[in-house]
C-alpha cells in the first residue's frame, strides 16, 4: 500500500467541496429536531443553578444577614432545586414534540437513502 497516496487523498477530501447529499440533509434535519430542546435545557439548567446558588448564599448569610435572609435563602434554594428537577422532564417533552414534528421528513429521507443502496 502506498501510504503517501492514502494520506494525500485524505487531505484532499477535507478540501474538496461538499455535496449536499441526502445523508447531509438527514443529519441537518436530525440536528434541527434536537437543537431547540438542547439549547433550552442548558439555558434553563444554568438559570436554575444560579437560583440555587443565590438561595444558598442567602441562607449562609454570604449576602444579607438576619433570619429573613436565611428563610428567603431556603425558599429560593428549594425553588431552584425544583427547577433543576423538572429540567429533564421538560427536555424529554420538548424533544419528543420536535421529533414528532420532523419525523415524517426524516423517515422519508432515510427510506430514500436505504433504497438507493
Amino acid at each position: 500500500m502506498n501510504t503517501d497516496k492514502i494520506l494525500a487523498e485524505a487531505i484532499a477530501k477535507d478540501y474538496a467541496p461538499k455535496d449536499n447529499s441526502k445523508i447531509v440533509a438527514l443529519k441537518k434535519l436530525d440536528k434541527k429536531a434536537k437543537l431547540p430542546a438542547t439549547i433550552f435545557t442548558y439555558t434553563f439548567g444554568i438559570i436554575s443553578a444560579l437560583i440555587v446558588g443565590t438561595g444558598m448564599s442567602l441562607a449562609m448569610q454570604a449576602i444579607g444577614s438576619g433570619t429573613v435572609a436565611i428563610i428567603a435563602g431556603i425558599i429560593i434554594g428549594i425553588i431552584g432545586f425544583i427547577l433543576c428537577g423538572i429540567n429533564y422532564p421538560i427536555y424529554k417533552r420538548m424533544l419528543e414534540r420536535d421529533k414528532a414534528k420532523y419525523a415524517y421528513e426524516i423517515v422519508e429521507l432515510a427510506r430514500e437513502i436505504s433504497e438507493e443502496k
